[in-house]
Parts: C-alpha cells; structure tokens; sequence
C-alpha cells in the first residue's frame, strides 16, 4: 500500500471553515448519531470539506478534530487511509479519475490514461500548467458494462473512446464542462445492449411485426388468466407461471378402474370402510397389521393399560389375547434372568441349580403341550426341565 501524506506546507491554506451552509449541514449530521457517538461523523464532514475546497487541507483537518473533540492524529489516519479523500491540490475545474481495473482495461482504459498524460501532466496526482485539470488512475468505478469509463467528481463519462476524452478533457479546460453530455458517450441508453433491445420486445412470440408499437407494448390489465402456454399475451404477473397441464396431471383422465378422477364414483371405488374391520383384520405372525378403526385402537389402548395396572394379561390360548396382540402379551409377561442369578462370569456357564425351570421367560414356558420336550444335559435330578428345550440323544445312544 503507498504512503499517504499531506501536502507540503508551501500549499497548505492557513485556516478553514465551513461556509454558512455547509456548516448548518454539517451539525445536522452531528445530531444523527447518539450521544457520545458524535465522532462518527468524521468521514462525512471531511467529504464535505473536500467538496468545498477539492481537497483535503491540514487546516480541514484541525477544524473536523475540534469540532468532534477527537485528537487530531483520529482524523488524519482516516484521511490518509481512504484514498477517496485528495491530501493535495487538484484541478480547479476537473479532476480526472480514469478506472483502469479489468473490464475497462479490457476495453482500452491504457488509451485513455495516454490521452490524461499528453493533455494534463505525464504523471498523475500533478496539476496541468494552468492548474485547472488534474487526473489519476482509480479502481473500478461501478460501470463495467459501459467500459471504459472516467468520472469528474461526481459524474461517470462512459463508453469512451481516446478521441471522446479528449474532446472532454478540453471542454472543462475551457470552463465549459456543464455543458458535456454525462453517462454513455455513444448511442445507448444508460446500460442496455449497444444497438437497442434484442430480447422481450414484443408480448407474441408469432408476431410478425404487423401489430402497432401501441398494442404490442400495451400493458395487460383485468382478470384474464394466463394461457395455457405461459407464453406471451400471459398478464405480466402470469408471464412466468410454469406450465403445469400434463397428461399425468389431468384430473379427467380415467384411472384404472375406468372412472374419471373428478366422476363421483371414484371416491367410492377408493374408499375403505375401516369400521367394519375385526380385530384380527391384517394380523399376521403375531402382530396387528392393516388399517384398524379407532374404536379398535381405543379398546386396545384400554386393555392393554388394564392388563399392566393387574401383572397379569389375559389369555384364552397358548398366544392368542384380548384385545392386543399375543406378542405383546408375550413383551409384558416376559421376566428375564437377573445377571446376578447367573453361574460363574468365569465359567461362561449358567448356574440352573435350584431354579423353577417353568419360568415364562421364554415362548416354551407358556406352551401347555409338553411332550416334545427332551430333557436337557442340566437335568441331573431325574425329574426332566419343563418349559426348555433340551438336546436330542444320538442314534448311537
């Protein structure tokens, strides 16, 4: 970053202050901020002051210090650290920033900034031999599209040729700079295409230019709906509705069963009577299965919480139930083994001694049919294990 310092004292003023104006301006923007929070009105008062003199002088900068009662070295790292602000003289007429960032330099910035070094000084930041023109290169200015561009304070000149710069550049030498055309410098307005429109110029894309300017840009008002299309004729607050009429969307269209979607039978051939359901409709395995009825679920519901307020379920078989599932009887009732009743950690093995072998911790233990039931090798009492399953004898035994 290039150091930024004030101008010699040969051309620093010997004092400054604001004009009646610019001073009634510069308290109202004061009075903006909070209290306590006056300094930050420090950049707009050293803009103003730029604006009144056309630069920044160290007496400007003194006078904004005491007026925000900020010490003065506040105010002069912000003037110094903007490069907005010109810490030396400048022309008294223009002073020309010519943007030199890649759009416009793409476009022919480098032929302008040749013309600002032959008309005004070789160098920049220096004052024309009458004083009155002065220029420098500056970072994009914000009108890419009508590259290249320069601005004289406050005005862009854009869509400039060498030839067009120099024509201004003499025309402010003279005092006549009011009278330049401001913005695009060629045929164009503002930042539409070179050459005018290309797009969107008519509302029908069939139209084939024998409609008048008047109803081809005449504005769509009233309730019309927008085409089917979406396409041009559509009101303008209709014109860019996706077209969503598709084969697959079309409510006329008969489904399988042969009835239109909008005919009144088709409601009735898709309806399902859930209220004549029985309980065990869509049970399979064990478990409730299919759409049930809300009386359904609220029984359930009922005697489910019935069941667990009593420790016991209700059962009229080996796995059927009342009202809930079996295998949720089976969930309910179902004690498993503590760790601390099991045989040795060491040994891996369960310690089954002196244990009620007809626990219903497991399906067996509810079944009421035994007989296909082996004895297992823990039985050692001659009494065989109900409720577990042991191990077959070989054939050999």
């Amino acid at each position: 970053m290039s150091v930024r310092r004030l101008a010699e004292d040969a051309v620093q003023p010997q004092g400054f202050a604001f004009s009646a104006q610019n001073a009634e301006w510069a308290e109202a923007t004061i009075r903006k901020y909070p209290e306590g929070r006056q300094q930050s009105a420090v950049i707009p008062l050293l803009m103003r002051a730029q604006e009144q003199d056309g630069w920044v002088t160290k007496a400007a900068i003194e006078h904004v210090a005491q007026r925000l009662r900020m010490p003065m070295i506040r105010v002069l790292e912000v003037a110094t650290f903007y490069t907005q602000f010109q810490l030396a003289p400048v022309g008294t007429r223009a002073h020309i920033q010519v943007c030199g960032t890649t759009p416009c330099m793409l476009r022919g910035s480098d032929d302008l900034k040749r013309v600002c070094r032959e008309k005004i000084h070789p160098q920049p930041f220096h004052l024309n031999e009458s004083g009155t023109l002065s220029w420098e290169e500056v970072e994009c200015l914000g009108a890419c599209v009508n590259a290249p561009m320069v601005m004289v304070f406050k005005d862009t000149y854009e869509d400039l040729t060498a030839d067009r710069l120099a024509e201004i550049i003499d025309a402010f030498d003279r005092g006549e700079g009011a009278a330049v055309k401001k913005g695009p410098q060629i045929d164009r307005h503002l930042s539409v295409p070179v050459g005018g429109l290309t797009t969107l110029n008519t509302f029908n894309d069939d139209d084939d230019g024998s409609a008048t300017d008047e109803a081809r840009t005449a504005p769509q008002t009233g309730g019309t709906p927008a085409p089917s299309d979406g396409g041009a004729g559509a009101a303008p607050s209709q014109a860019a509705r996706v077209d969503t009429h598709a084969p697959e969307t079309d409510p006329t269209i008969k489904g399988p069963d042969g009835v239109s979607k909008t005919h009144p039978a088709a409601e009735e051939a898709t309806s399902v009577d859930l209220t004549n359901q029985s309980a065990t409709s869509g049970q399979t395995g064990g478990t409730q299965q299919g759409p049930t009825g809300a009386a359904e679920t609220n029984a359930a519901a009922q005697d489910k919480q019935s069941e667990t307020s009593s420790g016991e379920a209700r059962t009229d078989g080996p796995l059927t139930t009342k009202g809930v599932s079996a295998q949720s009887v089976v969930v309910l009732e179902e004690k498993f083994v503590d760790d601390s009743d099991r045989g040795s950690a060491a040994t891996g093995q369960e310690d089954l001694s002196g244990k009620d072998h007809t626990a219903t911790s497991t399906l067996e233990g509810k079944r009421t049919d035994t007989d296909d039931v082996l004895p297992g090798p823990d039985v050692g009492k001659g009494e065989p294990a109900k409720g577990r399953r042991g191990t077959k004898p070989k054939a050999s035994e």
